[in-house]
């Protein structure tokens, strides 16, 4: 098997980590469910890629993610770091500051209590029979309840997490708090991730999930970068390079729309402008590919799609179901010709992907996401079309220009519907999707992964569905206008479309930052010299970041000057 370990860093991060493993956990109960579509017991996607077994102290059996969550103090709600619902001595235990003799004042915040749908969870488990109790009347007013406290009411990301965590997976970096609205840059976490301790428990963390791993084929990284998280991201991925240097990583940088909002004044216009460009020249330094992902505004992503940018809750579910949909491929099982018979084709790990993307000719390893949720129906060859149409970036400040003989592409494909409802066979895909009808220049190269299991909706999603969306997400032709928007009350599963592009659409965003840092840092008499020294950096670093992004700009302009890199 080739296993997976997941790292999760930052606010944004961990909200799109819980949306994510509910998917996961969703289609675990489903493939146990005999009343389920017969599409999620069929088993085309191997779960124990992300997932561990193992058994608790007292030989009570768990399967848990395979997942190192880093989040600030306070951010895990009513989540005990150790992975249970409920109080967690061992926060309080680790305020106490040993090195220091004076007086300490102590700041307890009153601890969140579980809303309606954590402790719906807890009766389950206590009592799992009423789970399929036969009051249905009954049940179907509670799951309506249970949706609309959550629609009006997360704060964290663990108020809608419906997953058993290991004890080591979730960690609260000391220094950092939730309400501490000063962790918003690169250089703010400096101090923070100078204490060799928090480091290296982080590491310590890591390591215990990926030396049990049989075969590791890679970390999958999903990181706010939009403030402080991305330093530690950062030093965390730099040690990552150093222990496991054959273990490919693939980097998602996220970011919610909230953070986008433009600043106040040029001070910090500078302290942003100089933030993504820093942020984004150390995390591709220790990466081997990276996918920028965050919208300013998610309301126009499309118009099948009702979401409130204001709520981290709708468009970390976005965010997340991209990431599913795009690592469909490295939990595929089966390989081989397609047929009606099988359930999936198109199998790649992190590494093959890697390679794919990156070892065209090119170099280049930014790549641009375009998703379809719901993607189209397919009928015939045309259809090909229609899927390009519906597929949207999720990377912000990507060119327009799409028509790139460098391009080369990742397309998944799953659960795709025909006209009639009815799941669309492999093959039939394949035929669909080998195609490149409209495009005036083919990429020079695409890979198409196919799989019959559909995105399952868990009860615990936002409501973002508009009202042409049907049950099974199928695209209804005669709905009513102004509906209110649907949740997993009325959407059970959606058929998906997700793309990697490694393309010229990816330039604006890398030439951006490359001129922020030159314009702003490392020119003479550059207005944001003192910040980045006051983030600790020193001039020759800053050339050094420089350097670092011309150099992944000269892919796109070949006839850029290279003298510089000679020795």
């Amino acid at each position: 098997m080739r296993e997976v370990v997941t790292v999760q860093v930052g606010g944004f991060a961990n909200f799109v980590g819980a949306h994510f493993w509910n998917f996961q956990d969703e289609l675990l109960g489903l493939a146990d469910d005999a009343g389920a579509d017969p599409v999620f017991r069929a088993a085309a996607l191997d779960t124990d890629v992300l997932y561990r077994a193992g058994e608790t102290h007292q030989g009570v059996a768990t399967y848990c993610p395979r997942l190192v969550s880093v989040g600030a103090r306070g951010s895990l709600g009513s989540l005990s770091s150790s992975g249970t619902l409920g109080p967690s001595s061992a926060a309080a235990d680790q305020l106490n500051v040993v090195s220091w003799s004076g007086n300490v004042t102590r700041s307890v915040e009153k601890r969140h209590e579980r809303n309606l749908f954590l402790q719906s969870l807890s009766e389950e488990g206590q009592n799992p029979s009423t789970s399929n109790g036969q009051n249905k009347s009954q049940e179907s007013v509670e799951d309506k309840d249970l949706v609309e406290s959550l629609e009006n009411g997360v704060k964290f990301w663990t108020d809608y997490s419906k997953v058993q965590y290991h004890p080591q997976s979730l960690y609260e970096l000391h220094g950092s708090w939730t309400d501490f609205d000063k962790f918003d840059n690169y250089g703010t976490a400096r101090e923070v991730v100078s204490e060799w301790s928090q480091m290296e428990e982080m590491n310590e963390r890591l390591r215990f999930f990926v030396e049990e791993c049989d075969h590791i084929q890679g970390i999958q990284f999903v990181v706010d970068d939009s403030g402080g998280f991305s330093s530690v991201a950062a030093q965390y991925l730099e040690s990552i390079a150093d222990d496991y240097t054959n273990t490919p990583v693939l980097l998602y940088c996220v970011r919610d729309p909230v953070s986008h909002v433009s600043r106040r004044n040029q001070h910090e216009s500078i302290i942003r402008s100089l933030h993504d460009a820093v942020s984004f020249s150390k995390l591709s330094s220790f990466c081997n590919l990276m996918v920028p992902i965050g919208l300013p505004s998610l309301s126009y992503f499309s118009p099948l799609l009702s979401i409130q940018d204001e709520k981290c809750f709708h468009s970390s579910a976005v965010c997340a179901a991209a990431i599913h949909s795009v690592t469909v491929p490295f939990r595929l099982q089966h390989v081989g010709p397609a047929s009606d018979l099988v359930h999936s084709s198109g199998n790649l790990d992190i590494g093959e992907l890697v390679h794919m993307i990156s070892d065209q000719g090119r170099q280049n390893m930014v790549t641009a996401l375009d998703l379809a949720m719901p993607a189209p129906s397919l009928t015939d060859r045309n259809d090909l079309q229609n899927i390009q149409r519906s597929l949207h970036s999720l990377t912000p400040e990507i060119g327009d220009e799409d028509e790139d003989p460098y391009a080369v592409e990742s397309l998944v494909v799953h659960g795709t519907l025909d006209a009639g409802g009815h799941r669309v066979s492999i093959s039939q895909v394949d035929s669909v999707c080998s195609s490149f009808e409209g495009r005036m220049t083919k990429p020079k190269f695409s890979h198409l992964s196919v799989s019959q299991c559909p995105l399952p909706i868990p009860l615990p999603f936002p409501s973002i569905f508009g009202g042409s969306i049907g049950r099974h997400g199928e695209i209804l032709s005669n709905h009513s206008e102004g509906t209110r928007p649907k949740g997993s009350l009325d959407v059970v599963s959606v058929p998906m479309a997700a793309r990697l592009r490694s393309s010229n659409v990816i330039l604006p965003f890398i030439e951006r930052r490359s001129a922020s840092l030159q314009r702003l840092g490392a020119a003479r008499g550059a207005l944001g010299a003192q910040i980045l020294r006051d983030w600790g950096f020193e001039k020759e670093e800053v050339e050094d970041m420089r350097e670092h992004l011309v150099k992944m700009l000269r892919p796109f302009y070949p006839e850029m000057d290279l003298t510089s890199d000679s020795d």
